[in-house]
């Protein structure tokens, strides 16, 4: 779509046009809502001054760029987004040529900008790096190293700081708000330029009170940071009035140098019920539009409720548990806990590493750290369970939500690989509840272990299953059920579920096993069952490679063969879970067959 051409009045209708796409769609199939509604002007503001054919366009996250893919011939697939082969709520270069990286986790744009412009360089190119990052992901560390970078190297470069919680403008009230609109304008911006020209030929004697009045000025704008670290800024700006961004983005492409653009927008603007900082809005299942109520309900608690509701009960009867999470409270159940107990608990923002690290020092001054943290969120703290935590071996408890398949959310989330990647860590024991009694028994289990731990609960409800569940041992599993065939089911977490629903439809007896533990594994109760059950299946929600039929296979048991359920070694691309699932192979229906073609053999 090329709106070079548009007037103003035509821009502010296309930005109309995109929002009531946006909702409709939304509204429907669900995805992020809050952020992308807040950023309409912004990104048709970006494709007004920018080229898009060859500048990179950079978005962190990237969850608010529905408004870029309406802008690049995805109008009239839009209503696929997040469906199973359909666009993604994120950017992807192998859907489109304008989406020129892939995102999902916060706080990598600068980055990449820095990267995309010293290769521009090198290839003496007219391209201009753009990136749109919001001030949620302005808490992550890498976000100032890239920034320390930039701001050296002074290599061309447009980052525009999404500000919608913030709103720094506000302390300083009418002087702030009349600044703001002289530092965005381009009289002050070429004042600047030629004063600071003017002063490289003075002598410092004459220079000195300029110098003084340009440093004071700064103490009282909100570019202090950025100018010191080498960066020019502009803003902030409205960034909900089209023509004040455009010229704002004018004057960062003519500049030449790195420049933060600072705009500051509503979340959820153009919708009255998502408008503010709700965090309920951020993310959305579908939704009746007229009264913002989701369509569809479930009566079953989900994992992340029975975790948040099982570490309430026990943080009240002990006051040495604390617990952190990294700008995910509801979504990890933690919310509840940081209402009930404040000074316990906390939520640190976008910063993973963070929240492991200062964890580990709370777990040495004699404290219990629960770290609720998404499993594909935890894959940014690695260097922290490894170095912080299980070097010192300190009582740590690693609660990771989200784990398997996490449907429409696709590759950048999907919580597959977190066994494999914590398997290889000493000190480290790995376990999973089944069921919400079970889960009981995992936060109380956590609770008493004086070694760092991690269990894992998917997104969403457990699969049924409906054997008692009892407290938990030390590498200890759970025989469920005895069977008279030779074949032996052995789920963990959520995968003895699977097992349970994939035994319904085979007209055979089979043994049910609870692995309980993937470290350290049963290895008497394993070679005991082996003297039975000669074919034995593995049900888990997580990758093959490392996974938990490979811990299996370590243990050397002879005269059995293991099929293991597992995710092959690729990416899961996005999608309703029960399609994503079906194209893996993995309903129940498909895996009992599976399992009856490996018994005929």
């Amino acid at each position: 779509m090329n709106i070079k051409e548009y007037s103003v009045d035509e821009l502010n209708q296309l930005c109309t046009d995109i929002r009531k796409k946006i909702l409709e769609t939304v509204s429907k199939n669900g995805g992020h809502l809050s952020s992308t509604l807040g950023v309409v002007e912004v990104i048709v503001a970006m494709h007004y001054v920018f080229n898009a054919e060859k500048d990179p366009f950079i978005y962190d996250v990237s969850h608010q760029a529905y408004a870029h893919k309406l802008l690049t011939d995805r109008w009239d697939r839009f209503d696929t987004l997040r469906q199973f082969q359909g666009i993604s709520g994120y950017t992807k270069p192998s859907e489109s040529p304008y989406d020129y990286f892939i995102a999902g986790h916060s706080s990598t744009s600068i980055s990449l900008a820095v990267g995309a412009a010293k290769a521009i360089k090198l290839k003496n190119e007219d391209r201009l790096p753009i990136a749109l990052i919001g001030d949620g992901s302005m808490s992550a560390g890498m976000v100032y190293e890239a920034m320390n970078e930039l701001g050296d190297i002074k290599l061309p470069a447009v980052i525009i700081l999404n500000d919608n919680e913030m709103s720094i403008a506000k302390p300083i009230g009418a002087i702030s708000n009349y600044l703001s609109q002289v530092l965005a304008g381009r009289f002050y911006q070429k004042m600047k330029k030629k004063t600071s020209q003017m002063l490289e030929h003075f002598p410092e004697s004459a220079t000195y009170l300029a110098k003084k009045f340009d440093e004071s000025l700064k103490l009282i704008t909100p570019g202090l940071l950025f100018e010191e670290l080498g960066l020019e800024y502009i803003g902030p700006t409205d960034g909900h009035d089209l023509e004040a961004l455009i010229e704002s983005f004018s004057i960062a492409k003519e500049m030449g140098k790195p420049v933060i653009v600072h705009i500051q927008t509503i979340k959820g603007k153009g919708y009255d019920i998502a408008e503010g900082n709700f965090e309920h809005w951020h993310g959305v299942s579908p939704f009746d539009l007229e009264s913002g109520e989701p369509i569809k309900k479930s009566s079953v608690k989900n994992a992340t409720t029975l975790f948040g509701e099982s570490l309430l009960s026990l943080a009240k009867k002990h006051d040495n548990i604390i617990g952190v999470t990294a700008a995910m409270p509801s979504g990890t159940g933690i919310n509840i806990l940081m209402k009930e107990f404040p000074e316990r608990f906390w939520d640190v923002a976008i910063a993973e590493q963070h929240a492991v690290t200062s964890m580990c020092a709370m777990a040495k001054e004699g404290f219990k750290p629960f770290v609720a943290i998404y499993s594909t969120f935890l894959q940014r703290a690695y260097d922290q369970v490894i170095h912080d935590a299980c070097i010192m071996k300190l009582p740590i408890v690693f609660a990771i939500d989200r784990a398997g398949t996490v449907g429409e959310d696709g590759e950048t989330h999907q919580g597959v690989f977190d066994i494999s990647y914590l398997r290889a860590i000493p000190n480290l024991t790995l376990f999973a509840p089944r069921d919400a009694s079970s889960m009981e028994h995992s936060v109380d289990f956590a609770y008493h272990l004086q070694t760092p731990c991690a269990f894992r609960y998917p997104r969403g409800a457990f699969l049924p299953c409906s054997y008692e569940s009892k407290p938990i041992e030390l590498g200890v599993s759970q025989l469920l059920k005895e069977g008279d065939s030779d074949i032996l089911f052995i789920g963990y977490g959520n995968g003895v579920g699977r097992a349970c629903e994939s035994a319904k439809f085979l007209d055979f007896d089979i043994a049910l096993l609870d692995l309980i533990f993937v470290k350290p594994l049963d290895a008497k109760m394993l070679n005991e069952l082996a003297k039975k059950y000669k074919k034995w299946f593995i049900f888990s929600d997580s990758a093959y490679l490392g996974g938990v039929a490979s811990a299996i296979y370590e243990l050397g048991i002879e005269g059995i063969s293991i099929t293991s359920f597992e995710y092959k070694d690729k990416f899961i691309k996005q999608g309703n879970t029960q399609k994503v699932e079906e194209s893996l192979g993995l309903l129940p229906e498909q895996l009992a067959k599976k399992v009856m073609e490996c018994v005929s053999k």
